[in-house]
Parts: C-alpha cells; sequence; structure tokens
C-alpha cells in the first residue's frame, strides 16, 4: 500500500462520516506539546524502512493491519501506544515522517476508529492520546480536512472515554497514565477545557495511591519509574504549549520521581535491573533525564521505593532493601531482597541477572520466571529456597515481610546493615547483610549473617549460597587458595576479591541487556551450610589501585 493508501481508502468509507459527525463544532488543537526527548534514531531509521522491531519480535509495515496485532500484547502495546512516533521524529524531517505517521494512523482509524475495543484500554489510549498530541505535526501534516477531522474526533472520543473511564486502568503507571493522557487533552483539544478539572484531580489521585512519598512507584520497578518520569515530562509540555501554569504538585512529583530514578542508576548511566526488569537504554535514559524537564538528586537514603544507594569518588553500590511490591502492583516481582548491584566509574562490576521487562517472548520458555529467583541476584539464598516464594500462577507467595534497615557515615566509610525475615518461618533464620563503601571508593566490605529468630528450628545443616552475579565481560580468575579471585574488566581497573567462613566457587551465569537478549557470564559462588544456631560469611572486594 502506497503512502497515500490508507488516507485514501478512508476517505471512501462511511467510517469517515460518522467519525467527524460526532466532532460538532469543527475540532482544533489549541496549542502542540515539545516533547523535549530526544528519540532513537536506529529505530527510527528501521521505521522509515517500514519495519518495526520489539523485543526481538518484527513487524512488516509497508502491507500493515491493525487488526492483526493483539494490542494487549507486549509488542501490540507498543504499536498501538505510538510511542515509536518519537524515534521516528529522531531519523525523520516532519515531511518524510508524516508520509508513514499519517498512513499508519489512517490504518489505525479504519480498524479502530469507531468502535470502543482492546485498544481503547484506558492505558494505552492514554499513552496514544500523550504521544499524539506530541507529534500532531506529524500526524496532522496533511491538509485534508476529512482526515484531520476524524483524528482530532477520534482524539476527542478518547478523551470523553477517559473522563469516565480512567479509574478502571490498574493502579500504579497504567492509571497514572490513563489520567495524564485525558489532562493532556484537556489542555489541548478546544473542546476539552471543561474537563480539565477533573482529570487533574483523578492524575492526582493516581500519583498519591501509586507513589511512595520518596518519589518511588510502589511497583518498585525501575523501568517503570523510568516512564512515569517520561509520562510526567510529556504532560508539563502540554502545559507549556496550552500557555498554562504546570501545577506544583505535578512539578513536585516529576522531580522526586527523577530523584527515585537516579537512586537506581549505575555509573555508566543505565539502570541497575530489578523486579523483572534490565538495564535499558543508556542513550534512552540520558535523553529522558536531560529532556524532561525535571532536575533531581539521586535518592540515597529511600523509604517505600527501598533502593538505598551508596557512592564515592566513582564507586557507586545500590541494594534492595525493602520487601517486594504487592502482587497487585505487578506481574514480575522478584525474590531479589538484600541482592545489590556495583559499578566502578563507567563498568558494572557486581549485578543481577535481569529480566525481559515487557519483551517475555524475547526469551527462552520458562527462563523469564528463573529470572526472577532469589538465585537469579546478586544475594543469599538458603536451602535453593526464594526469600519470596514464586507461586505457579507467577505471583509471590508469603516471604519478606519486614526488612530492618540502618546507616551511618563517618570519615572512613558509608555503611548499612539490612535484615529480613523471608527465612524465618520455613528455618528459623533471619538473614542480614552489612556494607560499607570506604569513602575513596576502593574498597566494598560485606557481612552476611544468618541468626536464629522464632520457634522453628531446623534439625539439620541446610546448605546456603552467596552469589555474586558478574556483568557481561568481566572476568574472574580464582586464586591458588580458593578464597579469593582476580576479578579484570575491560571499563577499570582489576579489582580482588575475597572471602570467609565459606568456599568459594566460579560458575557460569547469564544476564539479559538493555535490548532483552541473554549474554553470558560469570558469577562468584560462596557455599557452605548452617546450623539452627546461625552463621556469617564475610567478604570484600578491593580494587587493586
Amino acid at each position: 500500500m502506497s503512502d497515500n493508501g490508507a488516507l485514501a481508502r478512508l476517505a471512501t468509507l462511511p467510517l469517515l462520516q460518522r467519525l467527524v459527525a460526532r466532532g460538532k463544532p469543527p475540532l482544533r488543537l489549541v496549542g502542540v506539546a515539545r516533547d523535549h526527548v530526544t528519540g532513537t534514531k536506529a529505530r527510527g531509521a528501521q521505521l522509515l524502512a517500514r519495519r518495526f522491531l520489539a523485543g526481538g519480535e518484527a513487524v512488516d509495515l509497508a502491507e500493515f493491519d491493525w487488526t492483526k496485532v493483539d494490542p494487549a500484547s507486549p509488542l501490540g502495546a507498543e504499536l498501538h501506544g505510538f510511542s515509536w512516533l518519537r524515534d521516528l521524529a529522531a531519523a525523520a524531517t516532519r515531511e518524510r515522517g508524516a508520509a508513514i505517521a499519517e498512513d499508519l494512523v489512517g490504518r489505525w482509524l479504519i480498524a479502530h476508529g469507531e468502535k470502543v475495543d482492546a485498544a481503547w484500554a484506558p492505558a494505552l489510549l492514554g499513552e496514544r492520546l500523550l504521544f499524539w498530541l506530541a507529534y500532531a505535526p506529524y500526524i496532522l501534516s496533511r491538509r485534508d480536512p476529512a482526515y484531520r477531522s476524524a483524528l482530532l474526533n477520534t482524539m476527542a472520543r478518547g478523551a470523553r472515554h477517559l473522563s469516565a473511564h480512567a479509574d478502571e486502568a490498574p493502579p500504579g503507571l497504567p492509571r497514572i497514565t490513563a489520567w495524564a493522557g485525558l489532562t493532556a487533552a484537556c489542555l489541548l483539544l478546544s473542546s476539552g477545557t471543561g474537563r480539565l478539572a477533573k482529570a487533574e484531580g483523578g492524575l492526582s489521585r493516581a500519583l498519591a495511591s501509586a507513589q511512595f512519598d520518596d518519589g518511588g512507584l510502589m511497583s518498585r520497578s525501575p523501568a517503570d519509574q523510568a516512564a512515569l518520569v517520561d509520562r510526567l515530562g510529556l504532560l508539563r509540555a502540554a502545559y507549556a504549549a496550552a500557555r498554562q501554569e504546570y501545577p506544583q504538585g505535578f512539578e513536585d512529583g516529576g522531580a522526586v520521581a527523577l530523584a527515585a530514578l537516579h537512586g537506581v542508576t549505575m555509573g555508566d548511566g543505565s539502570l541497575s535491573s530489578w523486579q523483572g526488569g534490565n538495564e535499558g537504554s543508556r542513550a534512552g535514559l540520558a535523553a529522558l533525564v536531560e529532556g524532561c524537564g525535571f532536575r533531581a538528586r539521586p535518592l540515597r537514603i529511600p523509604r517505600g521505593w527501598g533502593y538505598h544507594r551508596l557512592s564515592a569518588l566513582g564507586t557507586v553500590l545500590v541494594i534492595d532493601a525493602a520487601p517486594p511490591p504487592a502482587r497487585k502492583l505487578t506481574k514480575a516481582a522478584s525474590a531479589s531482597t538484600l541482592a545489590i548491584e556495583i559499578s566502578d566509574g563507567q563498568q558494572k562490576l557486581v549485578v543481577n541477572c535481569g529480566g525481559p521487562g515487557p519483551h517475555v517472548a524475547s526469551l527462552p520458555q520458562g527462563l523469564a520466571a528463573a529470572l526472577r529467583t532469589t538465585a537469579a541476584h546478586s544475594t543469599l539464598t538458603l536451602s535453593d529456597t526464594n526469600s519470596s516464594a514464586i507461586l505457579p500462577d507467577g505471583s509471590l507467595g508469603r516471604g519478606v515481610e519486614e526488612v530492618s534497615v540502618s546507616r551511618s557515615e563517618d570519615n572512613d566509610a558509608s555503611r548499612i546493615e539490612c535484615g529480613h525475615d523471608g527465612y524465618v518461618r520455613a528455618f528459623g533464620l533471619v538473614h542480614s547483610r552489612a556494607l560499607s563503601l570506604g569513602n575513596d571508593g576502593k574498597e566494598v566490605r560485606g557481612l552476611d549473617r544468618l541468626a536464629p529468630r522464632g520457634r522453628k528450628k531446623i534439625r539439620e545443616d541446610v546448605p546456603f549460597a552467596i552469589r555474586f552475579h558478574l556483568a557481561a565481560g568481566v572476568e574472574a580468575v580464582p586464586t591458588a587458595d580458593g578464597l579469593g579471585a582476580l576479578i579484570r574488566s575491560p571499563g577499570a581497573p582489576p579489582w580482588t576479591f575475597r572471602c570467609r567462613g565459606a568456599q568459594l566457587g566460579l560458575e557460569e551465569s547469564v544476564v539479559v541487556d538493555g535490548a532483552g537478549a541473554l549474554r553470558s557470564t560469570l558469577q562468584l559462588v560462596l557455599v557452605g551450610e548452617v546450623s539452627h544456631l546461625g552463621g556469617e560469611v564475610g567478604w570484600q572486594f578491593r580494587r587493586s589501585s
């Protein structure tokens, strides 16, 4: 189909007249939100070549049929959300990009413009409105009044639909996205001003019910956190386009959300891997931070967000010091309590295995679930048991309910000690982890303890394993005494590792990179056994120079 094919077909359908008739008096945009976040040029170039790639799946856009892609699937959600307009704009002039964008929007109107179906799910609709309004020059470039009216009236219908159904979106980021899309439409569509107060009130409620007071989302997902900053940044641009002041509550919410996001960003500019996500795109994260309009320093001492950060002279350590999120807030919660990641400058050293994010299909069957286990994280596992149970339906069961945290700093080091009760019910043991990062950034010391608590007492010694998954490309060579290793990486000076109280082994591992692909790597594994009396293992990472 040619670039004009969908538009020509749209103009001949009775559908067009029905879409146009519903919008009287004629609609117009009162302004165009400017998206200050730069998209990915390489992905935009693929779109220009009529190819859409996401999570290892490819779609040929030359003869694309919107009815053949399930909007509820990860691939379908990405297509129907139209966030890819950002990448198209990064790679193409308005004239060239509009030829692609308007053709695909025209086909979307034919497939989904008239009836309310799965493509009108509140969160998906909110995201689509945010990006349609931000990239109006690319999808409303042609001077075809029939097409323009059809699209503008479909936006207005979407806004009316969200006004009635936004709260039906799942709590958290989906509901925030629904209300943010409605708020942007109320600001920028000439028919929407009467619903603005309702939209702002709904968004305020959605934020209050989804964010901890430290700015982190209750889903505890860094990927969701980045999307939250993006949504609030796009909305900020909509207020600017409408020449209205951004409400202080939304401005503050965006700033603390960015601080929480900074708190889980490692020295190389990528995310640490938690709750089924991976490191993401460094360039994409940098563009988001630069363009979102908010400014904040990294959150070091969180409350509900739970990811504590230690940093000194280029060395960064992040620890998960909170229970997993409630099962209603995420489908990919992980048993990662007290796991850590460490980076030295631009080089990641210790990581978690990560996960596929939304693109589960990009990994071998069953692996995505395995990546949520405690063993897939850089922490202690007792008797090959998850600290929080992962149930057959994928949700988390019993396990960590309480996490204790204490922090201190002096002239020598920053220190944190955390403990969780995930193994008390089954083994009568509490796992605590004490960490210190020297103020010169050259040494990370750790002490993992298992201490008795409660009435449960194991009768026989049980095995434990403390894992440190190494970043892809990082090499480890065991020392002759079996208690240490030399760690080499392409982007940092060598580090040495030493331990006491356990036997050190070197095993294969995998990590998921920012594109959702598996990469082979290694893990340091400290193994031993513990009785009902408990025990402890000490370890140390030290930079050689």
